[in-house]
């Protein structure tokens, strides 16, 4: 089966190949969107909960500031190390102004690269539709060409037709499924932050 497959890939005209390759860079970029996200809200969660800890036992802000120096990812912690630097010497109305800019920049962090998910989740079944309709065009041009509607002329064209919409469905779907799970995850954090 693998192997007609990709015979049928092969056999394909140029507009389903250059469907297929569209929709690989789609799904070849959205997997390592989705790996890189899983790392960088693991560790985050990790470092946020690490900050939390030492804000619970250290409210004295310059050590507080020292401990959790080396921690990069995580939002909360950022927040704090940007305003008690930024914010030094300033008035209350400055330090909240101050505040509510960095939570924004990390808001942006945290929400980065999922626009693309959400992109790759939304086009790329049209992008197979695109394909499949494509394909169908052929499997009739095939019929008008032999003048006959047999299974032999029509199946090559039916065939990359479905392979096309099979793939734009591949790329589309673990996107999707991503960009909810990921959304979800940077929101948590960012009330987290935010409180």
């Amino acid at each position: 089966m693998n192997g007609s497959v990709f015979q049928l890939i092969l056999q394909a005209g140029y507009i389903v190949k250059g469907v297929l390759i569209i929709l690989l860079f789609f799904s070849v970029l959205s997997w390592a969107i989705i790996f890189f996200k899983q790392r960088y809200f693991s560790k985050a969660k990790k470092e946020s909960e690490h900050f939390l800890h030492s804000y619970r036992t250290n409210r004295d802000p310059k050590s507080l500031y020292h401990a959790t120096k080396n921690l990069s990812l995580s939002p909360i912690a950022n927040v704090f190390k940007s305003v008690y630097t930024d914010g030094a010497k300033r008035d209350r109305s400055e330090i909240k102004r101050i505040l509510r800019r960095y939570e924004t920049l990390e808001s942006v962090k945290l929400e980065k690269y999922l626009n693309f998910l959400a992109t790759t989740g939304t086009t790329t079944p049209f992008i197979g539709l695109f394909g499949t309709v494509w394909g169908i065009m052929n499997a009739f041009h095939g019929i008008g060409s032999a003048g006959s509607a047999s299974l032999a002329v029509v199946a090559p064209g039916i065939a990359e037709a479905l392979i096309a919409t099979a793939v734009g469905l591949a790329a589309a779907i673990p996107a999707v499924i991503a960009y909810n799970y990921y959304l979800r995850m940077a929101k948590k954090l960012i009330i987290e932050m935010e409180d």
